[in-house]
């Protein structure tokens, strides 16, 4: 078995949606002073690679910790969009290029390659974006989750969050800041692998950061 981090480390410089406040990592307890140590974690429930739940929009919809925990794993599936630049929509035939894989996923994966400007101004620009048809093929056959290597599942400049409400409206979770989607595609080969996208569970969870990881049987 193999298992790959989809995972980005939370430190206190990590890029964080526009208008967010920065997480805080903060000695609480030390070796010389305690005899162990802790560490005090401030931070926004969206911070790094971290999931949206429907009550992230929706007041009433389901929150993280209401939701089953086989809602957070089952089979992934990556899908390339590594050709779309800039601001370009992927569009829905991508996902049919997958075939049947496409329709027995549990979770689609989009890797556009955007990770590598993680830390960089550039990260918060016009990264690729589903459509709206795709993501209502993601609404249309049922799936548990989409997630992406980018800030978000709409564009940086959509405040309405259009693709945000279209989706979590149908109890579907997002998954956004993914990393090492690159390494999982090439190990899965472009076919179906275990995913594990498990968030951190507190009460009336709106979202949270995810420890994400693609298992593979060898």
């Amino acid at each position: 078995m193999r298992v790959i981090d989809l995972t980005q480390t939370i430190t206190e410089n990590l890029p964080v949606y526009p208008g967010t406040e920065g997480p805080k990592l903060e000695p609480a307890s030390t070796y010389e002073k305690d005899g162990f140590r802790e560490t005090l974690l401030t931070m926004y429930s969206h911070t790094g690679t971290h999931m949206d739940a429907p009550a992230h929009i929706y007041d009433g919809r389901p929150t993280l910790d209401a939701m089953e925990a086989d809602s957070f794993a089952g089979k992934g599936l990556i899908i390339d969009c590594r050709e779309f630049g800039e601001g370009e929509e992927i569009p829905l035939c991508k996902i049919h290029a997958a075939g049947g894989l496409a329709e027995e996923a549990d979770f689609l994966l989009f890797l556009t390659g955007w990770s590598r400007l993680w830390g960089k101004p550039e990260y918060f620009g016009n990264y690729p974006v589903l459509s709206q048809e795709a993501c209502q093929f993601l609404i249309d056959t049922g799936k548990k989750g989409v997630g992406l290597d980018v800030i978000s599942l709409d564009p940086i400049a959509d405040a309405q969050l259009t693709r945000h409400h279209q989706v979590l409206a149908h109890d579907m979770v997002i998954v956004e800041n993914l990393t090492g989607l690159e390494e999982a595609y090439e190990a899965s080969r472009g076919g179906l692998f275990t995913l594990a996208v498990l968030p951190m569970k507190y009460e009336n969870a709106d979202g949270a950061p995810v420890r994400a990881a693609a298992i593979m049987e060898e």
